[in-house]
């Protein structure tokens, strides 16, 4: 209900298992895909779609308070990552405004 244009959920690898798709069909109607490496691989290979979590970290990553888990409740540690992507927000949308 919180994100009703949520339909298709990426996840890496180490969420394979069951423990993910049960808790998926709990909250919401969602299609899972798993992003895995293949077994061939030797070396760095780009995944798809994993590149866009790993940007979005390190976006956040600029924020020092969500370097670590200093936060007592998940309450807290959501509001300062809104706070970060509120940042993150008014940074590009003021570009925009001085061009």
């Amino acid at each position: 209900q919180r994100w009703p244009w949520l339909l298709h959920v990426f996840a890496d690898g180490g969420y394979a298992g069951d423990k993910l798709k049960r808790r998926l069909r709990k909250i919401g109607h969602w299609t899972l895909e798993i992003i895995k490496r293949s077994d061939k691989a030797k070396g760095f290979e780009v995944l798809p779609r994993r590149w866009v979590v790993e940007r979005t970290f390190a976006w956040l990553g600029r924020c020092r308070r969500l370097a670590k888990d200093f936060e007592k409740s998940v309450a807290s540690a959501e509001a300062w990552i809104m706070i970060a992507h509120i940042r993150l927000i008014t940074r590009r949308l003021s570009r925009y405004c001085y061009h």
